[in-house]
């Protein structure tokens, strides 16, 4: 969701504006795709990086969060509405107490929810995900190696004297790693929006975006609009098949 400031500045609004703006622009963007029966839908609202910002800007922007996600329970809200589950992923410990308990709330609130998914990515950045996720893999492969030890039955994956493993020995997998991802409640991307006409991923789902169609208009996130989200669809489904095949390619 990028361009808010530069949308603001363009128009000379007040300050906070055109984030206010910006989340208008995604409750229309999720009616969108909740009436088009697009189930899982990934919003990058604040990245770790965001905390080096101004101040006075990140606290502003922190109520902002706690005044949306403290709406997002209310009964008339999009989420009741479409029956929508909520998942705030990121390293949650980062934000201020309001913050971190309105989003637990809220994802409480909707953990019944069954027919779509919306996480939203808060004090997140890739880095920071596959770090938890290699750290929280490695731990958990020793923990196991510990209780076959103690249990006196060894374990078949560990060499002594120095000799080599092989690849399809390592104690740590790739599916090791993924189940412990933040994003491992939803599925790999298949489109990924970026306004502003940028076309870097600024840190966002690294690890899942090997196959994903990434389009990048150049409007600016509040003026998005229908026409550019039937685009998204349009260019992702003409190259559908190649991206299909990449990933099913061994």
């Amino acid at each position: 969701m990028d361009g808010n400031r530069r949308y603001a500045k363009k128009l000379n609004l007040m300050e906070g504006a055109g984030h206010r703006a910006g989340f208008s622009a995604l409750m229309s963007m999720l009616q969108y795709c909740y009436e088009l029966g697009v189930r899982y839908v990934t919003i990058y609202a604040f990245s770790i990086d965001n905390f080096k910002r101004d101040p006075e800007e990140v606290q502003s922007l922190m109520d902002l969060l706690q005044e949306k996600i403290e709406g997002l329970v209310k009964e008339e809200s999009i989420v009741n509405r479409y029956g929508v589950r909520v998942y705030f992923i990121g390293n949650l410990k980062l934000l201020k107490e309001p913050v971190r308990l309105a989003a637990e709330r809220a994802m409480l609130a909707t953990a019944k929810n069954s027919k779509e998914v919306l996480s939203i990515c808060i004090a997140y950045n890739s880095t920071n995900e596959i770090v938890h996720a290699v750290q929280d893999a490695c731990e958990e492969k020793l923990d196991e190696v510990k209780a076959l030890e103690a249990s006196g039955a060894g374990y078949g994956l560990i060499r002594l004297g120095g000799n080599e493993l092989d690849e399809r020995d390592y104690p740590v997998k790739v599916t090791d790693i993924e189940k412990h991802m933040y994003m491992a409640v939803a599925p790999d991307p298949d489109i990924i929006i970026r306004t502003s006409g940028e076309t870097r991923l600024s840190n966002f789902l690294l690890w899942q975006s090997a196959y994903c169609y990434l389009y990048s208009p150049s409007v600016l996130w509040p003026a998005i609009g229908f026409q550019h989200f039937l685009w998204a669809i349009l260019n992702f489904q003409r190259n559908h098949f190649y991206l299909d095949k990449k990933r099913k390619r061994p």
